[in-house]
Formats: C-alpha cells, sequence, structure tokens
C-alpha cells in the first residue's frame, strides 16, 4: 500500500475497480486516486494500450501512460474467462467504485449488467464514459477531437477566415473525466443516506458542450442582433470563430511582443477602468478624453484598431515587461507560456502542478500534479504501476487465493 493511501485523505476507504483505458476514464481514476481511493488498475493480460503507444524510450511504459495512471495499483485479468468472471464479481462485491469507458455494451456483453452487478453489489457505485448518449450518435467510435467536433467547440475555434480548429486542451477526454469524478464524488455522498449504489453516465460530446455553454448563449442572442464584443464585422444565423477574442463582457486579444517568436504574446483584457491606463503606456494619452475612443460603447466598434494600436506598443518590447507594466496598473492581462516555459516554471513546481516522479524502468519523469488542493487530504504524487505489479498483493494477500491458484491463473492465462 502506497504512503498516499495510507494516509487520512477524503477518499480513504473508498476502493475504485478501474477497468478504463487510453485517457477519459484514467484521467478520471487518477483523479479518485489523489483525493486518496485506492484505485486498482485492472488491465487485460496485454495491458491498457498507451502503455506502448507514442513512446519515447524502447520498451518501457509511456508518458502517455504513466502521466495518466499515477497512485494506482495494477492487476491483470482476462475476464473473457470463466475464472476470470469468478473473480471479476468478487471485484466487484469489495469495491464502492467501478469505472469503465468500453465501447457501448461491452460490460454488458461480459456478464455484467447494472441489474446483475446491483445482485452482487448493491452499494457499487458504477460510472461509464461513453462518447455519445442515447441516439443517432450512439455507436460512434469517439475521440478527442470527434468530441470536440461534435460538442461545439471546433465550430467555434479559430479565426473566421480559416477553418474549423482543435484545441489543444483535451477537454473530450481529460474534461470529461472531470465530470465523471464529479458524478461519482455526489453519487457517493447520495449513497451516504439511501445507502445504494447508482449508475453515472457521462458522455465526451455532453462534457465538451457543457464546456462550450457561453458559445450556447452567443447563439441565442444573436437571435436579437449582431454581437458587439465579437471582433467579426458580418454575422450569419450562427456563432462565428472569433479567434482570439475573450467573449466575455470585457473586450481581450493576444497582442504581439518582441523579439517575433511563436509564443511571443501577452493576452490583454480592457476593462473601462484599465483604458486610462492603457493610453499613457502605449503613448496616446489623448485617447482618454476623444469621444472616439473613451466610452466603452465607443471602443466596440473598433476593437481590431484598438489591439492594434495596443500592439503598436507591445511589438517593442519582451513579453515578461509588457507583463510588468500592464499589472502595475492593475490591467487583467497574461503572457502566452509555451510548454517549455510551462515545464520550467518555478512557480508550478512551488505549487506542486509540475512534479518530478521516480520510476523504476523510465528513471525520473515530469507530470503533471493535482489541481485539487484540499487542506486536510495532501497529495503526494506516486508512479503508475509497472503492468500486473499488484497481482499477488490483491490475488493472495486481498482476495485469499493460494500460491498454486495464482500458478494456475498464470499458466492458464486467466492473470
Amino acid at each position: 500500500m502506497s504512503q498516499a493511501l495510507e494516509a487520512n485523505q477524503a477518499l480513504t476507504g473508498i476502493r475504485v475497480l478501474d477497468m478504463t483505458h487510453v485517457q477519459s476514464g484514467p484521467s478520471a481514476t487518477q483523479l479518485l486516486a489523489w483525493l486518496g481511493a485506492d484505485v486498482i488498475k485492472l488491465e487485460n493480460v496485454t495491458g491498457d494500450i498507451t502503455r506502448k503507444q507514442l513512446r519515447d524510450l524502447p520498451d518501457v511504459d509511456s508518458l502517455y501512460f504513466t502521466m495518466l495512471n499515477c497512485n494506482k495499483r495494477s492487476i491483470t485479468l482476462n475476464t473473457k474467462s470463466e475464472r476470470g468472471k469468478e473473480i471479476l464479481t468478487e471485484l466487484i462485491r469489495r469495491s464502492d467504485v467501478l469505472v469503465e469507458n468500453f465501447g457501448p455494451g461491452a460490460v454488458d456483453r461480459m456478464g455484467f449488467t447494472w441489474e446483475h452487478i446491483q445482485e452482487i453489489n448493491p452499494r457499487l457505485v458504477y460510472a461509464s464514459i461513453k462518447g455519445f448518449g442515447e441516439g443517432p450518435y450512439t455507436k460512434f467510435k469517439a475521440y478527442e477531437v470527434v468530441a470536440q467536433a461534435m460538442g461545439g467547440s471546433m465550430s467555434t475555434t479559430g479565426f473566421e477566415d480559416g477553418p474549423p480548429l482543435a484545441t489543444g486542451a483535451q477537454i473530450g477526454d481529460s474534461g470529461t473525466g472531470v465530470h465523471c469524478v464529479a458524478g461519482i464524488l455526489a453519487a457517493l455522498y447520495q449513497r451516504t443516506h439511501t445507502g445504494r449504489g447508482q449508475r453515472v453516465n457521462v458522455a465526451m460530446q455532453h462534457a465538451v458542450l457543457n464546456l462550450c455553454r457561453v458559445k450556447l448563449r452567443d447563439q441565442q442572442r444573436l437571435e436579437h442582433g449582431p454581437l458587439a464584443e465579437y471582433p467579426n464585422e458580418d454575422f450569419g444565423d450562427e456563432v462565428p470563430r472569433s479567434g482570439n477574442a475573450s467573449g466575455g463582457g470585457q473586450p481581450g486579444w493576444a497582442v504581439k511582443c518582441a523579439p517575433g517568436g511563436p509564443n511571443d504574446y501577452v493576452y490583454v483584457i480592457v476593462q473601462p477602468v484599465g483604458w486610462e491606463p492603457i493610453t499613457r503606456l502605449i503613448g496616446r494619452p489623448e485617447l482618454t478624453e476623444d469621444p472616439e475612443w473613451a466610452a466603452p460603447e465607443a471602443r466596440l466598434p473598433k476593437l481590431a484598431k484598438m489591439f492594434q494600436l495596443i500592439e503598436e506598443w507591445s511589438s517593442t518590447l519582451p513579453k515578461w515587461e509588457v507583463l510588468e507594466q500592464l499589472t502595475a496598473h492593475n490591467i487583467p492581462c497574461g503572457p502566452i507560456l509555451s510548454t517549455k516555459e510551462i515545464v520550467e516554471d518555478a512557480s508550478l513546481a512551488a505549487n506542486e502542478m509540475i512534479v518530478e516522479v521516480d520510476h523504476p524502468e523510465r528513471g525520473s519523469f515530469t507530470t503533471v500534479g493535482s489541481p485539487l488542493k484540499l487542506s486536510d487530504s495532501p497529495v503526494r504524487v506516486e508512479r503508475s504501476p509497472l503492468l500486473g505489479e499488484h497481482n499477488e498483493e490483491v490475488y493472495v494477500g486481498e482476495l485469499g487465493l493460494g500460491d498454486e491458484d495464482v500458478r494456475l491463473l498464470k499458466t492458464n492465462g486467466v492473470i
């Protein structure tokens, strides 16, 4: 048992049977593990496919796998075999939560319908992540960018004269995982009152749509005329792509900085109270009183020109100097941080959001820490498990199987 699990954390005592793979499910169960749950990752005998995908080192678990499966234990089980089904039944009986993200109906075809699972363990919370809800899309194969495409993200991301774009944030996979965690925690809390488990269903398309709600807001606002805070000149009957516009009540844009590299930008938001100090910083103080520029309503039709004026100033300075001068006047802004800058950011390391983890085969690797900070539930990020590393610990130590039983399970390809 890991030190993290021994600590008195929020979910200490909760056992999660993790039957997930790739990203959406593992991202959810990793969060549960960081909150203190004992997460047992149940893999087929060949392991989660991401152990071998996008490898940077030969014959070593990939970063794809290690960064999504920290703080878990790993067991292998062939759930298609009769003995495997018997063992899975016992694991379900001993668990509080089961999480899976197989294709629709896969767990039912194993013989474990919701009705049967309730018979085995009526207190179990059974969480499923699928690509889509019930309907014409149910059997579509779901991938990260497919969910972005069908949840409203891609049609509203990019510039007006360009194609739809995917976002680098994994809102389809990891975004769905966070939604799944919320459902699981709610179900566990309700169980304290009812004594019963329940189904938790989260679809990737639905999670992306929830994260795109402001664009659905703007779709309805379009019925009453153009969206003034968007830089677009022409509006049809659907929300357009609007580049780096903030989409909120205060206009924002990414302005260029020196020396002009791909990430030499600062994102600036112009609040009414910030206009006067901005005009002084950019050397155009007369615009503070100019009726063509003074009021927010006067600036809205000229957003492109307004940010061009700011960029004429910012492009002469490094982004960190632009940041310093803007924040000195309490102007909301932030530099565009590259992945290299994020990995090397001392403040993120100090906040344990960028952490170094030792791995017995890979050595040290960098990963993202827990974004959930609970005062009474500290998180120590621990390495991902090797394939089947905890077979003996679980099957012998906890299920009570004998050494000969385990030998036969291996010989027969059950584990």
